[in-house]
């Protein structure tokens, strides 16, 4: 890639909605030979030739669902330390099952290498983040729903939680304000405090 906000839309389509040559050229000309591939259900390690390894990730994702409607919603690329975010809404379908569609969204975080020679940059790792109640939907129909009744269960306990051991709170923060009271903060520090409110101007 020489520009790779602008080109990785067409990448990513091309990888989940071309027929399988041009699925793997996609991926021999982007992906680096030992890229690495993480996601919820599988990965793979960053071996010398372990590109192979995405080729298969890629053609079963295809063979399970050859229709994918998919839509990349962002892009923003870290440029320092090499890494692209790609937010992504896509709806899997799974052949077997005629009547199913999962509505996911994710977000990928690619990590790239800069070859100097032909100022071109090329995928070293890709990393796909779903929340829970995404990728469930992929094996359990309906499952998100006891993902959301869980994650709000879960909310009413740390609300409790918080509650009832309130002294802990004041403990810590009469340590910090020892702390504080103890040291002299530098100037960066004590400006980021006060724009946060946590101290007085």
């Amino acid at each position: 890639m020489e520009n790779p906000v602008k080109q990785i839309p067409g990448i990513i389509h091309a990888l989940t909605q071309s027929p399988p040559s041009v699925q793997r050229e996609i991926i021999d000309i982007y992906f680096t030979p030992s890229a690495s591939f993480t996601h919820p259900f599988c990965r793979t390690g960053s071996w010398e030739n372990s590109r192979f390894l995405i080729h298969a990730i890629y053609r079963w994702y295809k063979i399970m669902s050859p229709r994918i409607d998919l839509t990349v919603e962002s892009v923003a690329f870290d440029e320092v330390n090499l890494l692209l975010y790609v937010s992504i809404s896509q709806i899997f379908r799974i052949w077997v099952l005629p009547f199913y569609r999962a509505p996911v969204s994710l977000v990928t975080v690619l990590k790239l290498q800069h070859n100097k020679n032909n100022d071109r940059y090329y995928i070293e790792s890709q990393n796909d983040l779903y929340q829970v109640d995404q990728f469930v939907k992929f094996v359990a129909p309906g499952g998100w729903v006891l993902v959301w009744l869980w994650q709000f269960w879960a909310t009413i306990f740390c609300v409790l939680g918080a509650v009832a051991l309130w002294p802990v709170s004041v403990v810590e923060e009469r340590a910090a304000e020892k702390s504080r009271g103890d040291k002299e903060l530098d100037g960066v520090e004590l400006r980021d405090l006060e724009r946060k409110g946590l101290v007085d101007g």
